[in-house]
C-alpha cells in the first residue's frame, strides 16, 4: 500500500503500548448518511471490519425508526453478525430499546447522555437531569443481566447553542453515569471544537473526582482538524480506548455543525508510527472503506484512505 517501512516507527515512552479502537462506523457513521444502506451491505461491512482486526465494532442502534430510519433494521441486522468473534455493542435509548437488544442476545450496550441542557432537549426532548433519570433503570437492568454498559457523553467540549461547556458540568454527568453502574465512558467532542489542553484538563478533573483513566474512552470529531492532536493528548494522559469510524463516516444528526468522526485509518496510521499496537491490518481496513464508499457513491473523507487507495 505504501513504500516499505512507512510509516517509520518512532516509539514514545510516555504512551501506552496498545490501544483498543472502538469502531463506530457501522452505527454512528451510517446513521448520519442521507441514504439507507441495505441490511446485507451493513452486515458485510461489519464482517469486513472484523476481518481487518478490529475487535470492538458498534453494530447498530435500537432507537425508534422514526428518529433514525437508517438503523431501522436493527432486529434484522444483529443476527447476521452476532456469531462474529468480536464485541458488538449497540446503542439503546431507553428500556424498550434495551429489551429489544436483550431479546437478541446482545451483551454490550451503550446509553447516550448529554453534558448540556440544550443538547438534551434537542436529542431527547428532556432536561439533562430528566434524561439521566431515564438512563438509571436502563443501566440497572442491563447490569442485572451482566451486560456491559458504556455511557456516551456528548458535547463535552462545546455546544452549538451554549458555546463553551464548563468542565465541572461535564464531570457531573460523567460521575452520574459511573454511579449508575456504567463500566466505561466515551467523552464526545460532538462538534469537533476541542483542543489538546482542554482534553488534558477534562481528563485530569475526572481523575480528581474519582473517575479512573482506565474507564475513559475518547470520541473526537475532526471539524477543525484537531481530532488526531486531541487523541494524542488523551494517549499521553493514559487513555487506551479511542473511538473512530472507518473511512471517517458520520457526524451528528442533531448538531448540524458536526462533521465526520475521526477516521479509523488516520488513527491507525498515527498509532503505527508511534509503535502502538492495535491489531488492525491497515490494508484490509482501507480496502473496506473504499468498498463502502462505493456503496455510498462518494469518496471517503479519510486522508489515509485517499492516500493509500491512490497509490494502488
Amino acid at each position: 500500500m505504501t513504500a516499505q517501512g512507512l510509516p517509520m516507527v518512532v516509539p514514545s515512552e510516555d504512551l501506552p503500548p496498545r490501544v483498543r479502537i472502538h469502531e463506530v462506523g457501522a452505527r454512528d457513521g451510517l446513521q448520519n448518511e442521507g441514504r439507507t444502506v441495505p441490511t446485507e451491505v451493513k452486515a458485510e461491512f461489519i464482517r469486513r471490519l472484523a476481518d481487518s482486526g478490529l475487535t470492538t465494532i458498534e453494530a447498530t442502534s435500537f432507537v425508534h425508526p422514526k428518529w433514525v430510519p437508517q438503523l431501522a433494521d436493527a432486529e434484522q441486522l444483529f443476527p447476521l453478525v452476532s456469531g462474529l468473534p468480536v464485541e458488538l455493542p449497540v446503542l439503546v435509548p431507553n428500556q424498550r430499546g434495551l429489551d429489544r437488544a436483550l431479546a437478541l442476545g446482545v451483551r454490550r450496550v451503550a446509553v447516550f447522555a448529554s453534558a448540556t441542557e440544550s443538547f438534551a432537549k434537542a436529542n431527547l426532548n428532556r432536561t439533562l437531569d430528566e434524561s439521566l433519570g431515564i438512563f438509571e433503570p436502563v443501566v440497572e437492568h442491563a447490569k442485572s443481566r451482566k451486560v456491559h454498559v458504556r455511557g456516551y457523553v456528548s458535547m463535552c467540549f462545546g455546544d452549538p447553542w451554549e458555546g463553551a461547556v464548563p468542565i465541572h458540568q461535564v464531570v457531573r454527568v460523567c460521575k452520574a453515569l459511573m454511579d449508575m453502574g456504567c463500566d466505561e465512558l466515551s467523552l464526545g467532542d460532538t462538534i469537533g471544537v476541542a483542543t489538546p489542553g482542554h482534553v488534558q484538563d477534562l481528563l485530569s478533573e475526572l481523575n480528581e473526582e474519582g473517575v479512573p483513566t482506565s474507564a475513559i474512552g475518547v470520541h473526537f470529531h475532526d471539524t477543525y482538524g484537531q481530532a488526531l492532536a486531541n487523541t494524542l493528548a488523551a494517549l499521553q494522559h493514559g487513555v487506551t480506548t479511542v473511538d473512530a469510524s472507518a473511512g471517517g463516516l458520520g457526524g451528528c444528526p442533531y448538531a448540524k455543525s458536526a462533521t465526520g468522526n475521526l477516521a479509523t485509518e488516520d488513527l491507525v496510521w498515527m498509532l503505527q508510527g508511534l509503535g502502538i499496537e492495535t491489531g488492525v491490518d491497515l490494508g484490509r481496513l482501507t480496502a473496506t472503506s473504499v468498498w463502502m464508499a462505493a456503496h455510498l457513491d462518494r469518496p471517503s473523507p479519510s486522508r489515509t484512505v485517499r492516500a493509500l487507495s491512490h497509490k494502488e
